[in-house]
């Protein structure tokens, strides 16, 4: 099992808080997405020192892009971290493109593909294409395109367009043995995942 709390205990922490903090929070990550960032963070920092997940995410994303407040990467990292830390999927991909890139912290492929790799069990495509480009490039890993392929592959099938456009591109460097393993075990992992929704007895030892 791994050390974070599942999608059905993080949605139990988000619905403890009582409807006046849900209704900050939405107000909070309005404000953020027109532009209102006063009234973002007037919104999202009580929520945030309280430890509401979605509102620590949002604070961090203000501080790794300087928007309300100067940019300061190590703050944004403190945000996502906890938000992280109770299995917040968006803050577990954010905080291994920090370590990824090196940004307030030095760079640490091994920690980048650890966060991509928790934040991709929870399907996530934007991890699930960043797990992709480790296994492409040799990131912290041992070059591998089936897997490259594997994950470009799940997140393309949400939708992703840079996933789309990375497996098209890796298709081209692969034998066809190659591309046929790594459809199969895209294919299991969906089968997995599905089963795991479905039977929740299976969550103590088939699924992540």
């Amino acid at each position: 099992m791994r050390a974070f709390v599942t999608v059905g205990i993080l949605i139990s922490l988000v619905c403890s808080f009582n409807p006046v903090a849900i209704a900050g929070l939405k107000e909070g990550i309005d404000a953020y997405y027109e532009g209102r960032y006063g009234v973002a963070l007037k919104e999202l920092r009580p929520l945030a020192e309280e430890k509401l997940p979605e509102a620590e995410f949002y604070l961090g994303v203000m501080y790794a892009k300087g928007r309300g407040v100067p940019q300061d990467f190590q703050k944004a990292l403190h945000w996502y971290r906890l938000a992280a830390e109770q299995g917040f999927a968006k803050a577990m991909a954010n905080l291994g493109a920090m370590y990824s890139k090196g940004n307030g912290v030095p760079k640490d492929y091994a920690q980048a593909i650890h966060w991509y790799e928790e934040a991709a069990e929870q399907q996530l495509p934007e991890a699930q294409y960043n797990l992709g480009v480790m296994y492409k490039e040799g990131h912290g890993v041992a070059r591998d395109l089936v897997q490259a392929h594997m994950w470009f592959n799940l997140a393309a099938g949400q939708g992703h367009t840079a996933a789309y456009r990375a497996r098209i591109i890796v298709s081209k460097m692969m034998t066809p043995e190659q591309i046929t393993e790594a459809q199969k075990l895209a294919r299991e992992w969906r089968e997995t995942k599905e089963s795991c929704l479905q039977s929740p007895s299976l969550h103590d030892s088939a699924c992540p």
